[in-house]
């Protein structure tokens, strides 16, 4: 996706965060800089503009700072998609595998229509896990999943492929 603003020019390496080997991928330099937000945001909204968009699910928690932003520029509700024991109404839970171990994500039974059109927003999509188990969450309560979604997507991780043949947006792709 191209834009006016070179938005990789915003996103800070962070050698070695969280553990060794890793090369983070600081997004707070782009948030702190309104024109590279909105300009992200503007790329999401028109890339789903027109498309019937119903509901965004953001995923907790960075999701959640685009989703919400590109909920109320798409005239579509916005629901959060958080981990266990953080929502306050009746959940439905889902239950995925990591590389070591599992974790879990809820979603308010309630929270999507049946067959409502639904976009899925985080900021990066790496292996692929979390994005698929919050589709598949989605899904689960009724939800017809049009698109996902990312800010930044790590290709070497492969996470895109797990999605099929759902629409992705990826705005920044290494």
């Amino acid at each position: 996706m191209t834009t006016a603003i070179d938005l990789d020019s915003y996103i800070r390496n962070v050698p070695d965060f969280p553990k060794p080997g890793i090369m983070f991928k600081d997004i707070t330099p782009l948030l702190a800089n309104a024109e590279a937000f909105d300009a992200a945001l503007t790329s999401m909204e028109d890339h789903y503009r027109g498309k019937g968009v119903h509901t965004v699910v953001g995923i907790e928690s960075r999701g959640f700072i685009f989703g919400a932003p590109l909920a109320l520029r798409l005239g579509a509700a916005f629901v959060p998609v958080r981990k266990p024991g953080k929502l306050p109404y009746t959940t439905e839970r889902l239950e995925y595998a990591l590389e070591y171990g599992t974790d879990a994500l809820e979603i308010h039974v309630d929270a999507v229509l049946p067959g409502n059109p639904v976009v899925i927003c985080d900021d990066l999509l790496a292996t692929g896990g979390t994005i698929l188990a919050t589709k598949q969450l989605v899904e689960k309560i009724g939800g017809k999943v049009i698109g996902c979604c990312f800010l930044i997507e790590l290709d070497f991780l492969n996470g895109r492929e797990k999605l099929g043949d759902t629409d992705v947006l990826s705005l920044i792709r290494y």
